[in-house]
């Protein structure tokens, strides 16, 4: 998918955030975009990013928990654009609260959408782009809160599941010429404070909802507007499609609590002696999956390859002299 022009993008949850960054940008590079979401209004304003000059954008309101409203949705899809090349699993559910506190309706809600949505959209397309064989890809918005736990967490349980979904399913597609991302973002300047306009009603008994409400001021007046710019999210979700990037990272503040995580797993294995080979025979279907070596290694070289550049740049570019040492050479002159 190096080549996008033409290609056609269903994104859910497209019409706000993540997803009006992603449609935009998409759009910006000559992508036929479908925005999809529950909410008629958001669809309405995101409508007025695509008048004039861009084209090619259709909006419908679906929701992703609904297996025959995504059915409809791809039909009319293809109705209107013809054959999808890239899915989006973006919608999803900033459900916050202790698990302490939780209720079943805060469970089925939040995993209905966050997990359900997900796999709502991955059942209801790839079989639409598997048939018509042109190559095709997958990005489903998970979170840093998808490898990095500790708050939220039937959001933080959904998320992990959401990761180990899109792993499973790269090695699976990738003979098919499907490339398959995971996104996680850090802090985003979104709209997910306003989690609980979308709650339906037959998920109405939580406890979360008062505290909810005083969460969602505190957000969109302190932490929200520190996030990154939906756009910016957009071009680098664009750029980890193109490179075929397992995983899409945004935010490099979170590699040090990263580190501390996994450093944490692998200090918890047994320091024993070798493991009977017979077990080991057994589990090599899983011990080591050459995908996670071949993506390292792929990214540890480019890595290499920009800090070269870097330092390249660096040596070409000439030395400023200080004000005090451009002051002498000024006087020697005129003393000539």
């Amino acid at each position: 998918m190096k080549e996008v022009a033409g290609k056609v993008a269903f994104i859910t949850g497209g019409a706000s955030g993540m997803g009006l960054g992603m449609a935009r940008v998409f759009s910006k590079a000559g992508m036929k975009v479908v925005i999809a979401d529950v909410r008629r209004d958001h669809l309405d304003s995101a409508m007025e990013h695509f008048r004039g000059a861009e084209a090619g954008v259709l909006p419908l309101q679906v929701d992703v928990a609904d297996r025959a409203a995504m059915a409809r949705a791809a039909d009319e899809t293809e109705r209107a654009f013809g054959k999808v090349h890239i899915l989006c699993n973006n919608a999803g559910v900033g459900i916050v609260g202790p698990l302490l506190d939780a209720t079943y309706d805060d469970w089925d809600w939040g995993l209905s959408v966050n997990l359900g949505g997900v796999i709502n959209g991955v059942q209801t397309f790839l079989p639409r782009i598997r048939r018509h064989g042109e190559g095709g890809h997958i990005v489903t918005t998970a979170s840093m809160s998808g490898l990095l736990g500790g708050v939220a967490g039937i959001y933080v349980a959904a998320k992990y599941a959401v990761v180990g979904f899109m792993e499973t399913l790269r090695p699976e597609l990738e003979p098919l010429n499907i490339g398959v991302s995971v996104f996680c973002p850090g802090l985003v300047n979104t709209n997910i404070h306003e989690v609980e306009k979308l709650r339906p009603a037959k998920y109405a008994h939580t406890t979360y909802k008062a505290p909810a409400e005083t969460r969602a001021e505190f957000m969109k007046a302190k932490i929200l507007p520190a996030g990154m710019d939906p756009l910016e999210v957009g071009e680098r979700v664009l750029r980890g499609i193109r490179r075929n990037d397992l995983y899409i990272l945004t935010h490099p503040e979170y590699e040090p609590g990263l580190r501390e995580r996994f450093a944490a797993i692998l200090a918890s294995f047994p320091i024993e002696g070798p493991p009977p080979p017979a077990r080991v025979a057994a589990e090599a279907v899983v011990l080591r999956h050459p995908m996670f070596a071949a993506q390292r290694d792929r990214l540890l070289r480019e890595r290499a390859k920009q800090a070269t550049k870097r330092r390249a740049r660096s040596a070409e570019r000439p030395r400023v002299k200080s004000k005090r040492t451009a002051r002498r050479v000024t006087r020697r002159r005129k003393r000539r």
